[in-house]
């Protein structure tokens, strides 16, 4: 391949077309790829050719193959998982970052990305009402700032013990408890068993009936424990009585970290800010900027109170990787080649501003109570207190919920996903995306009923 057919920069103009027809097509499709557009995907699994091909010819296939099997996340109806659609500014500053292809492990490597991240967690320690020298890195997701910030607390902890855990690793460490509540995602599991802490070795503490830590049920503790809070519930919304809860640990000299993926950005809400009192009173936090900032993926973000135990839980060094005076972005990550992620989440959250991600806060929250106003009214069960963005809908038995959420994900309209909950099957609606509109609630709305008539006819009821 000679290098006039790497520098053809139409190819930059095709696919910015390309791009901008997926965007542009997608309110109108529906949400989940056909079941032909799938079984298409099937003609890419050729053998690699032996010889290069045209990079526009590659552009072509990828969009002919590619973009008709491609969930709709970017319109206004997906709302599963608890997934945002990328804003305008996310998408083209991801643009940009991938022309640029910045390294952004060191400073040296790309002073751009460094500042800008720089500034992007600055802004967001101040949005989530974090204190002022806590130390943030900018990671994949909220997988990786749990295992982040919790490798921060295992350093901290252990280093009070007298263990140095980074060089003698667990063999023979001082035990470390870990408290979580209940109904702790799965993620966070996850990161606690990466760490070497145990998915199973935790002390589960009971919940309320919406999913909250129970404070009144904390065993004992001490100075080698972490306590794990939930700003956010995966199904119900519900956030942890954090104020209570840091106040006992503090006392006790335990950490508290907090599992916030998508909840602690309540506190970008005047109308929603009070869930979150008492969650600054944490030792570290874990978050998306995908989640309701909206920012593309991938964009985690971890922060820790200590910003001395992040570091020296990631920091390395070596003879031709050596840290300059300035943060260094790889020295507080897992990673070390990392793309320049800080860009995306700066451009969203500089598009939004203050009121804007208020508004798209406060805008989605109110999609998700009309939901839960228009279930009721069609005699389905709305499971828990809608306080935020999170909506759980029974309607009826097991058997029934789950061939109503079947047939909504087939139609296409929109997509909602399952869930069991506290014994209950149950359809979650998570709205999430600053695409939804309230014509895009009425129209899924509209679906789900149908689909709700559709199953009780076939059923004989």
């Amino acid at each position: 391949m000679n290098p006039s057919q790497l520098l053809d920069f139409r190819l930059l103009g095709d696919v910015a077309q390309r791009a901008a027809a997926y965007l542009q097509g997608a309110p109108g499709r529906r949400v989940c790829p056909s079941a032909p557009a799938i079984e298409a995907l099937r003609g890419i699994a050729v053998p690699l050719p032996d010889l290069p091909s045209e990079p526009r010819e590659v552009l072509e296939l990828l969009d002919r193959s590619g973009s008709p099997a491609t969930v709709v996340t970017t319109g206004g109806r997906f709302y599963g998982f608890v997934n945002g659609g990328a804003l305008p500014a996310s998408v083209a500053a991801s643009w940009m970052v991938s022309a640029w292809d910045q390294n952004a492990a060191l400073r040296v490597m790309s002073p751009a990305a460094a500042a800008f991240e720089d500034v992007a967690l600055d802004w967001v320690r101040d949005i989530l009402t974090l204190p002022a020298g806590c130390g943030g890195a900018v990671v994949t997701g909220a997988t990786m700032a749990n295992f982040a910030a919790l490798a921060a607390a295992r350093h901290a902890i252990l280093t009070r013990a007298g263990w140095d855990v980074e060089d003698n690793g667990l063999f023979g460490a001082p035990p470390v408890t870990v408290v979580v509540g209940d109904e702790v995602h799965i993620s966070l599991l996850k990161a606690l068993g990466l760490l070497g802490l145990g998915r199973q070795r935790v002390h589960r503490v009971e919940v309320d009936g919406q999913g909250r830590m129970r404070a009144d049920q904390l065993p004992t503790l001490d100075s080698r424990t972490i306590v794990c809070v939930q700003a956010g519930n995966v199904n119900s919304g519900a956030f942890d009585p954090a104020a209570e809860i840091c106040s006992r640990a503090r006392a006790a000299g335990a950490w508290v970290h907090v599992d916030g993926a998508f909840g602690l950005w309540a506190a970008a809400s005047p109308r929603y800010r009070h869930l979150t009192e008492g969650f600054s009173e944490a030792d570290s936090w874990a978050t998306d900027g995908h989640k309701w900032p909206n920012v593309g993926y991938d964009c985690g973000i971890a922060f820790v109170r200590d910003p001395v135990a992040l570091q020296s839980a990631m920091a390395i060094s070596s003879a031709y990787l050596s840290p300059g005076h300035d943060r260094e972005p790889s020295q507080f990550t897992p990673e070390m080649s990392r793309r320049a992620r800080g860009v995306e989440l700066w451009a969203t959250l500089r598009s939004l501003g203050r009121t804007g991600l208020a508004d798209l806060i406060e805008r989605t929250c109110n999609h998700a109570r009309r939901f839960a106003e228009g279930l009721r009214d069609l005699g389905c069960e709305v499971l828990n207190d809608v306080v935020i963005n999170q909506v759980l809908v029974s309607f009826g038995s097991p058997a029934v919920t789950r061939a109503v959420i079947e047939r909504v994900q087939q139609d296409g309209t929109c997509w909602c996903g399952g869930t069991e909950w506290q014994g209950r099957t149950a359809m979650r609606i998570s709205v999430s995306s600053w695409a939804t509109t309230a014509d895009d609630v009425e129209m899924s709305l509209a679906a789900i009923a149908s689909a709700f008539d559709s199953v009780r006819k076939r059923r004989g009821r």
